[in-house]
């Protein structure tokens, strides 16, 4: 009986070139019995690997920032670190990571809503990188935005990866965005609360328990790298008359016309430069750094996230002509380096106007009323959440972040007072949040809202189409 030697040595190889294929079944297999409990197990993942990343981001940023403009160091560097840094980044983001251009939030949201929760490798690592050379530059911009894209960005490739469905992939999104902001701010409850409010829009997603594991995760990892310390030492606060409230709730209005004034000159500024020939973007950023440097020369207080001055604002350590100048610099130079496209974002620089204008309203207070006003820091503190709310359009996190800065419950109800009146005015003038009308800026054609306004956010993003000339690749 002849032997078939060419079916025997079929038979024996395939077993060896198959064998490789069998753990890819068994976890396709494990993940359709058990994705409910790979989800929590990655949630624990994604939470710890953000918390480390934005430790990192936090370490870089300071340390090199202090090397490349010392304090008290030669003028030249403050002119010049930033210029050169936005012009190298410029490029970089242009050639190489057009997705990593700008805050992250409005990225994120696009993402989650437009993009199927897709956010490349290659958009977490030039957002790391390129953000923490611009923040380590000078440049005025804040950390927290991108960290929220990085984070989500994490979630959504470790998602990918392990070949979660596209449902999952999108539900990690919010979940690497909390533990970025749990970390970033030294805040895991008003992390929650930004992921549910700013990102999904919804504060009953579903993905609310793996949002709070994640942050609290995250949380956990920066107390055990960089300790227990909170990220401003803030005196306590006392609320010296009933009356005083009233003058909190002008530090509201005041804030809510800051804040407009800031959107509205962003939002100016960056369709200025969208009218320019498309071969300019690269060295758009430019125009940000020189900026910067012009008025570091003379200010060096404006370089940098400046989180400095706000704790000194906050132990009444900066004086009021300081504070008026820093306030106006600061506004016009944040407005110049976002607009252009350099990478950073604004949740740090709306912490610091409304430092600087709680220290101006408090140091005016306690002239004419020293009777009713309690300390400078007090004001300082209540203006940072009024900023913030009146810029991100995120009250209810504005108000439980600064609760767990201060740790003290006795500032929350001028907080609310000023926070809400802030966040009426700025929302009265400009009905839609900050990030849809930037996307309308940037990267997208989007419907006008009030063509949607009976459509939720979900729907709102999806009607939008990607334009790539912009830096923005579908």
């Amino acid at each position: 009986m002849p032997v078939d030697l060419g079916a025997m040595k079929e038979a024996e190889e395939q077993p060896s070139a198959t064998w490789w294929k069998a753990p890819a079944r068994q976890w396709t297999l494990l993940l359709r019995d058990r994705e409910e409990h790979v989800f929590l197990i990655l949630t624990l993942l994604i939470g710890a690997l953000v918390g480390m990343t934005v430790v990192a981001f936090i370490l870089l940023t300071e340390r090199f920032g202090a090397r490349l403009y010392p304090t008290g160091g030669a003028a030249w560097r403050r002119l010049l670190v930033p210029v050169v840094g936005s012009l190298g980044m410029g490029f970089l983001l242009y050639r190489f990571f057009p997705d990593a251009r700008g805050s992250g939030v409005p990225q994120t949201k696009a993402a989650l809503f437009a993009r199927g929760g897709r956010i490349s490798l290659g958009t977490v690592f030039g957002k790391f990188f390129c953000t923490s050379a611009t923040l380590a530059c000078g440049i005025p911009l804040g950390r927290e935005g991108p960290a929220v894209q990085v984070g989500a960005g994490i979630a959504s490739v470790l998602g990918r990866k392990l070949g979660l469905r596209p449902e999952k992939v999108k539900a990690l999104v919010p979940v690497g965005a909390a533990a970025a902001i749990a970390a970033a701010f030294n805040t895991p409850l008003a992390a929650v609360l930004f992921a549910l409010e700013e990102v999904v829009g919804d504060l009953h997603a579903p993905v609310l328990g793996s949002v709070v594991l994640a942050s609290a995760t995250s949380w956990a990892m920066l107390r055990l790298l960089l300790g227990n310390d909170p990220l401003f030492q803030v005196p306590q606060y006392q609320l010296i008359h009933p009356g005083e409230l009233g003058i909190y709730a002008v530090l509201g209005v005041v804030g809510g016309f800051v804040s407009l004034a800031f959107t509205r000159l962003l939002l100016w500024m960056r369709a200025r430069f969208l009218r320019f020939p498309r071969k300019t973007v690269w060295f758009q950023p430019v125009a940000g750094g020189l900026m910067v440097g012009m008025m570091g020369w003379f200010v060096p207080q404006l370089l940098g996230v400046g989180y400095t001055h706000v704790g000194a604002v906050l132990n009444g350590g900066i004086a009021l002509k300081l504070m008026c100048l820093l306030l106006v610099l600061k506004l016009v130079a944040v407005a110049t380096s976002y607009a252009s496209g350099n990478a950073g974002g604004i949740f740090g620089p709306s912490l610091f106007l409304g430092a600087m204008l709680g220290g101006i309203v408090g140091t005016v207070a306690q002239h004419f009323l020293p009777g009713y006003a309690a300390s400078l820091g007090a004001y300082a503190l209540v203006g940072m959440g009024t900023a913030f709310a009146g810029i991100i359009r995120a009250p209810m996190t504005s108000v439980v972040m600064i609760f767990e800065i201060t740790r003290d419950y006795a500032v929350i109800v001028p907080l609310m007072i000023s926070s809400l009146v802030s966040f009426f005015i700025s929302a009265r003038s400009t009905r839609s949040r900050f990030t849809k009308f930037w996307l309308t800026r940037t990267a997208f054609i989007c419907p006008r809202r009030r063509r949607v306004s009976r459509e939720d956010s979900a729907k709102w993003f999806r009607r939008c189409e990607m334009l790539p000339k912009y830096g923005v690749r579908s």
